[in-house]
């Protein structure tokens, strides 16, 4: 018998990698404006959560918040024109998102990214795969904050007891506890286990047949 009904999948680096892709925005925005540009690793431990954070933690020293929003939006742009020039699902993902619809848990994705960048993602590699793709969205607070699966959960008719979140980062280790769910850490993505374990991970996959292997 099933534990959960309802799997929900963490997007950055957990089933895509994009870290190219944001790393390139990241810089070509801060190059545009005369800023240090940022190492891949150095960008690596930024992301998580959402594109405003990842940006801030690319600075020193903040600019004036009307430079801040113009780099911003430059960032922004750029990543919507090359958001998949160097972005792949991660191997055995798909396969792995396919099996477990197969055994009947619907499936769905949770992310910081801009909504609009999770659709045409999700559309791009995943489509069909998921019955939400659920993206930053206007009076809808980011992860860590809960609100998203809340509200899917809610959606879906899904108990949280019967709801279980896959993610790579500390960001959704917390966005799991807060929500009162069981989570599933992922080593192959922006964090590594030692990281993992210290942010509370408690259940840890090293590829994708571990996530199968613990939800059939």
């Amino acid at each position: 018998m099933r534990k959960y009904d309802l799997v929900i999948f963490d997007m950055d680096g957990t089933i895509l990698n994009t870290l190219d892709d944001i790393h390139n925005a990241v810089n070509a925005a801060l190059s545009k404006y005369g800023y240090p540009l940022k190492t891949i690793d150095e960008t690596r431990k930024n992301v998580g959560n959402g594109f405003r954070k990842t940006l801030e933690r690319s600075f020193a020293k903040m600019p004036q918040e009307s430079e801040f929003e113009e780099i911003l939006k430059d960032m922004l742009e750029y990543y919507s024109d090359h958001s998949a020039d160097n972005t792949r699902p991660y191997d055995g993902i798909n396969e792995l998102i396919a099996d477990i619809r197969e055994a009947g848990y619907l499936t769905a994705v949770i992310s910081n990214k801009k909504d609009s960048a999770v659709q045409d993602l999700c559309e791009e590699y995943f489509k069909n795969l998921f019955v939400e793709s659920i993206g930053e969205r206007q009076g809808q607070k980011l992860k860590p904050a809960p609100d998203a699966i809340y509200d899917l959960t809610k959606r879906l008719n899904i108990s949280l007891s019967r709801t279980i979140y896959i993610g790579d980062s500390d960001v959704d280790l917390a966005t799991a506890a807060n929500a009162n769910i069981d989570c599933i850490a992922v080593t192959w993505g922006f964090r590594d286990e030692e990281f993992l374990v210290k942010n509370g991970a408690k259940i840890i996959a090293h590829n994708p047949d571990d996530v199968r292997r613990i939800l059939l």
